[in-house]
């Protein structure tokens, strides 16, 4: 249960990874972290991974609570939400994370690879920020930020679903940036670049190999290097910021 005063962060997908990264630099004693996983193929490992998550921001002095939140229902966000403000009252900060690849060709993609991405990416992002949107515009401030991908902008074979709903999120920061800021809620996006995580360490080596050649720092990235942008958005300092997307890729894209 939060404390009063205390500033409410969501985190969506926040058990392992980036999410997992943006819970902890989001973490301090005047915060109390909600966040959610879901994981249908494994879900004793992944609330094992959401109780590590729980840990570790309890380490850090925040407050922490967690929950099996698919964000492609409609029904199971707002039971999280609701669940959210009968605790907290309020939503200070909402971090659209949730996100899955399937990747295939173009040609070859079965149309439920296609949906299943698009769902939980794009429309999980959409209907989120519809939901805690209207929270924040009755509070008359609050920050939404997506975590997108630079595949939204520069396209990857083998991946147009996956390109395709982070460039929807790419779309959807810019037009709700414009509709929410008369009411002090800002919306801005991240796009990673090559970041090390549970979803990349599979990738071939020759993929691999063809990214670490496009990026001029000469490394991939870290979980931690996603977080500090998203820290940084929910901050004060970035109060004058909104509709932009911020690229945390080593320079890859410039």
């Amino acid at each position: 249960m939060p404390e009063k005063g205390q500033r409410t962060v969501v985190v969506t997908g926040g058990s392992r990874g980036i999410g997992r990264a943006i819970c902890l630099a989001l973490a301090d004693a005047g915060t109390h972290v909600y966040f959610n996983y879901f994981n249908p193929a494994d879900p004793e490992g992944e609330a094992a991974a959401a109780s590590e998550t729980e840990a570790l921001l309890a380490a850090a002095n925040a407050g922490a609570s967690s929950q099996s939140v698919n964000v492609a229902s409609e029904d199971e966000i707002k039971v999280f939400i609701d669940s959210i403000m009968n605790e907290s009252g309020r939503i200070d900060v909402w971090v659209n994370n949730a996100g899955i690849t399937r990747d295939s060709l173009l040609v070859r993609m079965k149309t439920k690879a296609w949906d299943d991405v698009i769902d939980v990416n794009l429309k999980g992002t959409f209907l989120c920020s519809r939901a805690v949107a209207k929270i924040m515009m009755k509070q008359r401030e609050g920050r939404i930020i997506n975590i997108a991908s630079i595949v939204g902008v520069t396209g990857n074979p083998g991946q147009s679903n996956y390109v395709a709903s982070k460039a929807g999120i790419i779309g959807l920061t810019k037009a709700a940036a414009k509709e929410l800021a008369p009411r002090n809620v800002t919306v801005n996006a991240v796009a990673p670049g090559f970041i090390e995580t549970d979803m990349t360490q599979d990738l071939p080596q020759n993929v691999k190999d063809a990214f670490m050649a496009q990026i001029p720092l000469g490394r991939s990235g870290q979980p931690e290097d996603v977080a500090a942008a998203v820290a940084f958005l929910a901050s004060d300092a970035a109060s004058y910021l909104t509709g932009q997307v911020i690229h945390v890729s080593g320079g890859m894209y410039i």
